[in-house]
């Protein structure tokens, strides 16, 4: 597969990706776990269908130590054993994020009632800002067709 925009070798996109890139890195300086970023990260890229970045997550989670047994999960996490509440409640608000437009009335009071059990309200702008981030970068390699498969951990830092 060939991508149809090279987002790493055009002009307009070398000035507006570090943006994106510096938002996620302002993320990534929260509290909030990164090993439960990149599950969310990986989440919302495996439902948007995003090869690319669900290609650069899992391989991230694994350079981090994450297992392969939990990103073997992630896509069935309500029915694995090896996720935290915490974790789950990311992982929901993660979906439910990123299917927004499939409920009326964006993410329901519960998912988000969950979420602030196991989060302050600056770990849930991280997430919550995780999760918008992710959304965004699925949609660009998803629109462009950017093939997955040989990204290296840290290829971008």
């Amino acid at each position: 597969m060939e991508a149809r925009l090279n987002l790493l070798g055009n002009a307009f996109a070398a000035k507006l990706l570090p943006k994106f890139v510096a938002a996620g890195r302002a993320v990534s300086g929260s509290t909030v776990p990164e090993s439960t970023l990149e599950l969310v990260r990986l989440r919302a890229s495996q439902i948007n269908g995003c090869g690319f970045c669900t290609d650069m997550h899992t391989k991230d989670a694994l350079h981090a130590g994450e297992t392969q047994t939990r990103l073997n999960l992630v896509a069935a996490w309500r029915e694995a054993t090896v996720f935290t509440d915490a974790e789950r409640a990311a992982l929901e608000l993660a979906e439910q994020g990123t299917r927004i437009a499939d409920a009326a009335g964006g993410v329901p009071d519960e998912v988000w009632a969950r979420a602030a059990k196991h989060y302050d309200e600056d770990e849930l702008m991280a997430l919550v800002a995780s999760i918008a981030l992710i959304n965004a970068f699925n949609r660009m390699n998803v629109m462009v067709q950017t093939p997955a498969g040989d990204y290296q951990p840290g290829q971008f830092a």
